[in-house]
C-alpha cells in the first residue's frame, strides 16, 4: 500500500477537531486547542504528520517543533502532554511512518524525535521512560460510579464535607488566578518552578472559555485551599492539573473537589475521565489514584536520536539538588525561573 504523507499545521485547518473525533483513537492532546495553547505560549512550531483517507485520518502523529540554544532543535509529540498516541489505521505499514517522520527530522536538523506514547512505531527498541496512566469509566451513574471507589476515598470524600469544605465549578479568570497562586505553592513543595502564568492564560483563553475545560476549587472558612483544571473533548475528559495548600491537606478538601468533578462530568454526558500520567516510584499518589477504581495502564515513552539513527534511554539519576534548590526558593524567584525554563525542557 502506498501512504501519501503531509505536513500539516491543525491551527490551519479549520476542520481540524471535526475531522480528529471521527477516529476513535482521538485524544485532548491532540486537538486544536491544545495545540494552539502550547504554540502561542512558548512559540513552538505545529508539525503534524497526518495522512487522509476517504475524508478520514488514517495516520496522525503531531509534532512540536522546539528550538532552543539549550536543548537544541526537536520534534516532540507533544510537549508537556501526559501521552500523545499516534493514530495508525491497522493496515498502514508502521515502518512506513517511522521512516517519513524520520526522514523529516533530518530534513528539519533536529536531533531527536521523542514520542510519548508509539509503541507500535518502536517495536523493539528500548524506550526512554515510563509512566503509569490511570482512567475512569463514567459510563454508569455517579452513584454506580461512587461505589467502585476504595473505602478510605469514600471516606475522604465525606470527611471533606462533613469538615465544612465546599466546591465551586468555574471558568472565570479570578478562579484561574486562585488556582495559580495555589499551584505555586504546590511546585514549590514538590521542588519544581511552576510554568509560567501566560501559559495559563493561553489555556483560559482557548480551552475553559471555549467550553474545552473547567476550573474546580475547594473552599474552607472562604479560603481556596485546593484547585485543580480539567479538560474535556469529545466523550473523554482529563483531570490535568491539581494543587493545593498543604496546610490544609487533613481536610481532604482534593478528594472532594475531584468528586464534585466526577459528578460534574457524569451529568454532562462524559465517559471516561483521565487521571493523567504518574511516575513508577510515586506509590503514593499510584496508590491515590487506584483508590477512584481506576483502570491502570503502563505509558511508554521513547526518544529516537537521529544521528545514532536509534532509540535512547534517560539518565535514571535523581534531582534531589534541583529539588531542595528550588524548594528553598522564594515563590517569585521561581515564577522566573519557570518563565525561562519551560520553553526549552518542552
Amino acid at each position: 500500500m502506498t501512504v501519501t504523507f503531509d505536513i500539516v499545521n491543525p491551527l490551519q485547518e479549520r476542520r481540524w477537531d471535526e475531522l480528529l473525533l471521527h477516529n476513535e483513537a482521538y485524544s485532548f492532546f491532540h486537538s486544536s486547542s491544545w495545540a494552539r495553547v502550547l504554540s502561542e505560549s512558548y512559540r513552538y512550531q505545529p508539525r503534524y504528520v497526518v495522512s487522509v483517507r476517504n475524508g478520514r485520518l488514517s495516520v496522525l502523529l503531531p509534532f512540536m517543533e522546539i528550538t532552543s540554544a539549550i536543548t537544541g532543535r526537536r520534534g516532540v509529540s507533544l510537549p508537556f502532554s501526559d501521552y500523545c498516541e499516534p493514530v495508525l489505521a491497522p493496515d498502514i505499514p508502521w515502518q512506513d511512518v517511522r521512516s517519513r517522520i524520520v526522514q523529516y527530522g533530518e530534513e528539519s536538523g533536529w536531533r531527536s524525535i521523542e514520542v510519548r506514547g508509539g509503541q507500535e512505531l518502536f517495536k523493539g527498541e528500548p524506550h526512554s521512560s515510563f509512566y503509569f496512566g490511570h482512567t475512569l469509566d463514567l459510563s454508569g451513574t455517579a452513584e454506580q460510579v461512587f461505589s467502585g471507589f476504595g473505602s478510605s476515598t469514600q471516606r475522604n470524600i465525606r470527611k471533606a464535607a462533613n469538615e465544612g469544605v465546599h466546591v465551586q465549578t468555574e471558568a472565570s479568570q479570578e478562579a484561574l488566578k486562585e488556582f495559580y497562586r495555589l499551584n505555586c505553592l504546590t511546585r514549590k513543595n514538590h521542588g519544581l518552578p511552576p510554568q509560567p502564568y501566560r501559559f495559563f492564560q493561553r489555556v483560559h483563553e482557548h480551552i475553559i472559555s471555549k467550553n474545552q475545560g473547567i476550573i474546580v476549587l475547594a473552599f474552607h472558612q472562604g479560603k481556596a485551599i485546593a484547585g485543580a483544571i480539567f479538560f474535556h473533548f469529545g466523550s473523554r475528559a482529563m483531570y490535568k492539573y491539581g494543587a493545593s495548600d498543604k496546610k490544609f491537606l487533613h481536610l481532604r478538601a482534593n478528594n472532594l473537589l475531584i468528586w464534585e468533578a466526577i459528578q460534574w462530568y457524569c451529568r454532562n454526558g462524559y465517559r471516561s475521565l483521565c487521571f493523567g500520567r504518574t511516575e513508577p516510584e510515586n506509590h503514593g499518589l499510584r496508590r491515590f489514584k487506584a483508590g477512584w477504581g481506576c483502570n491502570e495502564r503502563i505509558i511508554r515513552y521513547f526518544t529516537y536520536d537521529i544521528r545514532e539513527q536509534a532509540c535512547v534511554t534517560s539518565p535514571t539519576e535523581g534531582r534531589t539538588f534541583s529539588t531542595l534548590a528550588f524548594r528553598a526558593l522564594p515563590v517569585p524567584v521561581s515564577k522566573i525561573v519557570g518563565k525561562v525554563l519551560y520553553r526549552h525542557v518542552g
